[in-house]
This record gives C-alpha cells, structure tokens and sequence, in this order.
C-alpha cells in the first residue's frame, strides 16, 4: 500500500512502505541544476497495478478465480436479484393457486346444488307416504347434508395436495427459466459478468472489487451484488440517456488526460461561494439529490472512456479544487459531499487512479478529518495534497504541459488548435538565483510566422520577448517590453512575423533567492504567398 503526501515546502515525498507494519519510507525529488533545457521529469512512484494474470500475485490469482466460481453460481442461482425475482414467481404462484381454489368452490357448489335438488325430490315423495319416518330422516339428513358442505373444501385440498410435487418442480423449472433469462445477460459497464462468457474485461472489473475489499473475496462479491442491486434501484445504467436538470458543467468535468493517459476529472468547488448557484444546487435535499445524479452522471460519462481490458487505462485521475470553496460551515455542501463520497466509494471501487486536492486552504484539514472516517485506507493512499503556491509544479508531475489547462500553469485553452498536430515538444530550463536566461528559437526563412507558449513556475521575473536580426545593421525588435510578473500570472502566448533571417529570444530574469522552473514549447510556420 502506497501513501503519497506531498510537502511542498521541503519539496518532499512520503511513501508507505510496502510491510504489513506501515513502515513510511522517504524519498527526497532532488530539482536538476543542469544547465539548457530538458525534459519535464513525471512522478516515479505513479504507476496504476496491473490487471494482466500473469502480474497478479499467487493469492490474488485465486481469489480471482474463488470469485469467479461463486459469481458464476449466483448469477446462474438467482442469487444476484434473488428477493425481487423470488418474490415476483411467489406472487405469479399465489395467483395461480387462488384460481384453482375458486374454480374447485365453484365445481364442488355446482354439485352439491344437484344433490341437494335430488334429496328434496326424494323427501317429497317420502313425507307423503312417511310423515314420521319422514321427520326422523330430515334429522338424519342434516349430518350428511353438513358433511356434503365441508366434503368439497377436504377434497380440493386433496386434490392440491396431490397436484403439489408437479406444480413445484413445474414451478422449479419456471422459476430457473426467469432467472436463466433475468440473470446470464447481466453486466457493468459493457462487461458480461456471467464468467463462462469469457468477457475480456471481467478480470478488470472483479479485481476492482476484489482490490477494495483486501483480496476478501465474500466481502468482494458481497460489494458486487450490492452496487447492481443499487444501479437497477437507481436506473444508472439509462442515467447517460436523462436530462438530469442545470447544467453544473462548471462544478466539475472532464477534460484532457494525464501522462498516462488517463481521463482527467476536475472538481471544482469554489463555484458553490456563489450562494444563487449553492441555493440552486444544494439548498434542499431535492436539490441534493438532483446534483448527486448529475455527479453520478459524470461519473458514467468518465468511465465511457476507459478501456476496461487488461493493459487498459481503467480509472480516472481526479482533481479537487478547493481555491475559493465555502468550506464545511456550510452544512448542505458537507452532506451532499459526505453522500457523494459514499455513493463513488462504494458503486465505483479503483476508479482513481491519483485523487488531488489542489489550492487547499486552512480549513482544508478539519473537512479531511470530517471525511476520513468514510474512506478506506486504500483510498487515502491516492490522495496527493498541494498548496496554492505548488499547484502547477505538483500536477506537471502527473499530467504534461500539453494537457494541464492554463490556469493551473499548462498550455491546454479551450477550443485550441494552434499545436494540435505538433510532436510533443514542451522543455525545460532552469533558471539560478539571481541569474537571467534566455530562449532562442531561429527563424531563418522570411515570412515565417513563429508562435510560442511560455510559463515560469512561481513567476516573481522579469520577463522580455526580442527579435534579433541576423545582419549586425538592422535593429532588434522588441516584441514585449520587459515587465516584472506576478505570481499570478497565466503562461504566456505570442507569435511573430519576420522580415529578414534573426531569432526570437526570450528572456527571463529571476531576482528572487530561489530558481525558477521555466517551461516552452514553440512552432514555426511558414506563411502562405511568400
């Protein structure tokens, strides 16, 4: 088990050791003083468990194939949806049964009216010639007349009870034939779960369960049943196909992915400071509810682009901003974010892969103990917390400048297409304390139009863009003056035309007492009637 924290300030990180005994082994990421630009170093220690058969471990492999024995016996059983199922063949039984008794009280009423029509014939004739002996036989009568009463109620329970042993094993076979049809086409996320169709995703998706529950497989499969029990209470499998009310695209979404290729989901909180949009979303537990299905939703939507095979990315990396959040004194949110946790934790087990909390505020860590109580340990292994003064430098770790949107300090802008059939080409460079570098990208061919993205992590320097002329007789062109940047301030994008064979330099100045992390990526291009 793996427990990564980071610290920004001694730029540390704390991974759990891998006993039994929770040993916590301390890695220090040294920064590379090299000279010149480099590549952008990812996180060593991220690396998603596979999901191939030969990786698995001796007794992951068995619990694996422990599972797919007892699910393939529940499915075939009915024990997945047992109660429902059951419950409905007992009321089609019960039904039945009432029909047959009716139709038997209706037989036996029919022929007692004969026999009672009979009887009175014969009494007539009797009381005309026996008037005594007639009397004496009406008292006689009433007993057989009594036991006519009652003798067709005994003899349909004879009749029913001897019609039993077929109608059961009828009823038997009716019965596995419901369960037969309900239960073999049975599947999550695409993913036949009936083990004997061999589904290439099943391994992916009963080791999930099986990882979230310690390898204990009747907890693992106890956990299946419940979750499907649960999307067919709540529709899930149909909620992509529902308008689930407001659009909340803004409090979270997907967008991009991360080195790994993972599916990136950003939450973002502070949008809920807006009391308008808070009453709307969290205000009454209506609200609540419609906002936990659009998250749900999302969640859905998350997993539509996941490859659940082995070697597949299947799960999602996670980002939770905090930066302007209500925070817990606002009761609402912390029920509807207790009820989410809940709801993911338990229906959508390994699906993150890496769970950020970014821009984290004071109150950060009385919400963490809040909610801690309701996360397993496996789950709090993949939290990684940074600062707002670390953001980007902690999530380039993860995810590549390409991919990072630009107001967390990466190159990715909506709707953008400017580099969208470039290589890879983002680099790095460092500039010391106190010392000034600069970027040179030659531009040797008139009219090439040149367009370059640049960020510094932290900011706090002096910054210039120039063109310089190959020919000592020309003139440089300023193309940004030189200015002081803040640590707020987003990458920089600009482009240039040129007339005649030079350069585009880019200077940074870094005064402050600590080096700064400078990030580029540029293109060329040569224009059209030149």
């Amino acid at each position: 088990m793996t427990v990564e924290v980071v610290v920004e300030e001694k730029e540390t990180t704390l991974l759990g050791g891998g006993d039994d005994n929770g040993g916590v082994e301390v890695k220090v990421e040294e920064e590379s003083i090299k000279e010149g630009p480099k590549v952008i170093e990812k996180s060593a220690s991220y690396k998603e468990e596979s999901n191939f058969l030969s990786d698995l471990k001796e007794f992951e492999r068995k619990a694996l194939n422990e599972m797919k024995e007892k699910l393939e016996e529940a499915i075939l059983g009915g024990g997945i949806f047992k109660k429902e199922e059951v419950k409905k063949i007992e009321n089609v039984q019960e039904k039945e049964k009432e029909k047959e008794i009716v139709e038997e009280k209706e037989k036996e009423k029919e022929v007692v009216v004969e026999e009672k029509e009979e009887t009175k014939q014969e009494n007539k004739e009797e009381e005309e010639k026996k008037p005594e002996a007639q009397e004496e036989k009406k008292v006689e009568e009433k007993k057989p007349e009594a036991e006519e009463e009652t003798k067709p109620e005994a003899e349909k329970e004879e009749k029913v009870e001897e019609k039993t042993p077929e109608a059961e094993q009828e009823e038997k076979k009716t019965e596995e034939k419901c369960v037969d049809e309900v239960d073999k086409d049975i599947s999550l996320w695409g993913v036949p779960l009936l083990p004997s169709k061999g589904a290439e995703g099943i391994d992916v998706i009963l080791l999930k369960f099986l990882r979230a529950r310690e390898f204990k497989v009747n907890d693992a499969l106890e956990m299946l049943k419940k979750s499907l029990q649960w999307r067919k209470e709540n529709n899930i499998d149909s909620i992509l196909e529902e308008d689930v009310g407001a659009d909340l695209g803004s409090a979270a979404y997907m967008y991009g992915v991360d080195r790994e290729g993972h599916p990136v989901c950003y939450n973002i909180f502070g949008v809920f400071d807006n009391e308008e949009l808070y009453q709307k979303t969290l205000g009454t537990e209506e609200k609540r509810n419609e906002f936990l299905r659009w998250r749900l939703r999302l969640m859905e939507k998350g997993i539509q682009k996941l490859d659940l095979k082995p070697g597949g990315i299947s799960s999602l990396l996670q980002i939770n901003d905090l930066k302007n959040s209500p925070g817990p004194a606002k009761k609402e949110l912390r029920i509807a974010m207790k009820q989410a946790v809940g709801l993911l934790q338990d229906n959508y087990p390994e699906f993150v892969a890496k769970n950020f909390f970014i821009n984290v505020p004071f109150w950060y860590y009385a919400l963490n103990a809040l909610l801690s109580p309701f996360f397993t340990q496996r789950t709090k292994s993949k939290f990684v917390v940074s600062r707002p003064a670390k953001v980007t430098e902690t999530l380039l770790k993860y995810i590549s400048a390409e991919e990072l949107p630009v107001h967390y300090g990466g190159f990715k802008r909506e709707d953008d297409f400017e580099f969208a059939n470039e290589e890879p080409n983002v680099s790095e460079i460092t500039v010391k304390a106190g010392s000034t570098e600069s970027i040179e990208i030659p531009v040797d061919e008139l009219g090439t139009t040149t367009t370059w993205d640049l960020t510094v992590l932290g900011w706090e320097v002096n910054y210039r863009e120039e063109f310089v002329p190959h020919d000592e007789g020309s003139y440089t062109i300023v193309v940004q003056k030189g200015k002081k940047i803040g640590t707020q301030e987003a990458p920089i994008r600009n482009s240039f035309r040129n007339n005649e064979p030079g350069k585009v330099v880019l200077t940074v100045e870094n005064g402050s007492s600590k080096k700064k992390r400078v990030l580029y990526r540029y293109k060329t291009k040569k224009s059209s009637g030149v």
